[in-house]
């Protein structure tokens, strides 16, 4: 089966598979909430993100509130999130520059996005997708890991991986189809025990590196 005809199979099965497909960060409708969620959910979980975000949110309620916060005091509402250090230090330069910038209005480009301290492209897709509603491919630890076991994609780096599959996926599509993989790869296609024979996309997954 060539990719074509799989991308094809995919999009077909993955709705119907994870109708609920989405962001599992809480940002309850404001941009400055999920930017600020998605560079603290580097190496960590959305769960435990989401466990810390409503502390933070209460004691700075806002961007201009949260950039001159005391550090020490922001390293330790995100010290249980790990890196503490490097991630209080983005989010606030992160912050202050949306603030002074951008008049505290998160930025609608990936230009502008990944001008941001601790940006990289997929927590600009997080937010071009989510919030404005732009074709987005996201590449998180699972995307970039399901796009390889189905042969989607042969590259490495998520910029690659990103551009390969925007080759694939309709625009239309491409922020529910990077969830619906988020998706799949959390509750079957995990990372060290992939349920490969409880799968419903066994019939068309190559297992490009499994086993």
């Amino acid at each position: 089966m060539i990719r074509s005809e799989r991308i094809d199979l995919l999009l077909e099965m993955l709705p119907n598979l994870y109708p609920d497909a989405r962001c599992l960060l809480d940002y309850h409708g404001k941009p400055e909430r999920l930017l600020i969620a998605t560079i603290l959910s580097a190496q960590t979980t959305d769960d435990a993100v989401n466990q810390v975000t409503p502390k933070l949110w209460a004691r700075w309620p806002d961007l201009a509130s949260l950039a001159l916060a005391d550090r020490s005091d922001v390293e330790n509402v995100v010290h249980p999130l790990g890196f503490f250090r490097s991630k209080a230090r983005s989010i606030q330069r992160t912050a202050e520059t949306v603030v002074e910038r951008f008049g505290g209005q998160v930025p609608d480009s990936m230009k502008d996005l990944t001008g941001l301290p601790g940006v990289g492209r997929k927590t600009a897709n997080v937010v071009l997708g989510e919030v404005f509603g732009r074709p987005a491919i996201i590449v998180d630890t699972h995307v970039k890991r399901l796009a390889g076991r189905l042969d989607l994609t042969r590259r490495k780096k998520p910029d690659r991986i990103e551009q390969d599959l925007k080759n694939l996926v309709p625009e239309t599509g491409q922020t529910d189809f990077s969830h619906q993989l988020g998706f799949h790869g959390r509750s079957v296609c995990t990372a060290r025990s992939p349920a490969c024979d409880d799968c419903p996309l066994l019939k068309i997954c190559p297992r490009r590196g499994v086993g």
